[in-house]
């Protein structure tokens, strides 16, 4: 994969779609072929890198994290301490980069908005109901627009996967336009909890409807069910983002989320975004980690690479 600079992100224009043309165009999504998309992203899985590339692809998964704690033991310190860590991963090595973002509940957005306030590394926070996104719709849109008013840079919110899989388009179109209006000018990113869509087919829809609706990530898991992210479920999201830009011209970002933990998973998604997308997308711009486990194998991976050894886990803050 070839080096590419990190580019600055402009507001992308408000989705042309009205929710009837939206629920129109879901009934004609091209199909999946299941079989071929499997069998391509387990070839891409294979690919083997080189050692130069790998040392950018391991710096390149660091900038595209989103260091994330999302769990109801969560206090302001332990938010500090990994907004700490957002902005130096490795306190012996100023040449790692910082995160992406660090991403946490609503309630602690104004801790990590204050300890990230000039860093670069944007805050993103959950909301909307997460991680069902079944809450009453004003509820959700009050806790978006809480969680801007508090200092979120990015909102990951969940698509009503009751409302999708029943066939009720209109509606779950309506709401994620809803969020985006919510989110004024934080960058939304729509969750799709691929483990639950039950096929490809309904994973592009989805992606296509999310994107359309004015997503400007779509996202693959919340990284609360068992089923989260898949190199074949990633891949097929892709395509879609791939396809959207196409025929729309507007740049969508993708964001992999739950149970990557080793850095060999990282870099083989990077191989599939690079041969999908393009190197355009080789940024955090476009392209995400969810990572709380992640990041500390990362640091791992690139001190081997670097010096021919490994340095034990213990040589890193625990997330």
């Amino acid at each position: 994969m070839a080096k590419v600079p990190a580019e600055t992100h402009t507001k992308v224009p408000e989705s042309p779609w009205s929710p009837q043309a939206a629920e129109a165009a879901m009934v004609r999504v091209t199909p999946v072929d299941a079989v071929g998309l499997e069998e391509r992203a387990a070839s891409l899985g294979t690919r083997s890198i080189k050692r130069e590339s790998k040392l950018f692809a391991l710096d390149l998964a660091v900038r595209c994290a989103d260091l994330t704690t999302l769990e109801g033991a969560d206090t302001p310190g332990k938010v500090t301490a990994v907004c700490s860590k957002a902005v130096r991963p490795d306190p012996t090595d100023s040449t790692i980069p910082s995160v992406a973002a660090v991403c946490v509940y609503p309630a602690l957005v104004p801790v990590a908005a204050e300890r990230l306030r000039g860093t670069g590394v944007k805050v993103a926070s959950v909301a909307g109901g997460f991680p069902s996104g079944l809450a009453p719709l004003d509820e959700r849109l009050d806790e978006i627009r809480q969680a801007v008013r508090w200092g979120a840079d990015e909102i990951d919110i969940v698509l009503n996967r009751s409302a999708f899989l029943s066939g009720r388009y209109h509606q779950a179109f309506e709401e994620i336009t809803r969020s985006k209006e919510a989110c004024g000018t934080a960058h939304l990113k729509v969750i799709l909890e691929i483990g639950e869509l039950g096929s490809y087919d309904q994973v592009r829809k989805a992606s296509m409807l999310a994107m359309a609706a004015g997503a400007d990530f779509i996202k693959t898991s919340t990284g609360k069910i068992a089923s989260s992210a898949t190199h074949a479920g990633a891949l097929c999201m892709m395509e879609a983002a791939r396809d959207f830009h196409r025929q729309t011209g507007r740049a969508v970002g993708v964001k992999v989320a739950g149970g990557i933990r080793k850095a060999k998973e990282a870099w083989i998604y990077l191989v599939i975004l690079h041969e999908t997308l393009g190197p355009d997308w080789l940024t955090p711009d476009r392209f995400r980690f969810g990572a709380s486990t992640l990041l500390n194998d990362l640091l791992m991976q690139i001190r081997k690479e670097r010096e021919g050894r490994y340095q034990g886990p213990d040589y890193f803050t625990v997330d």
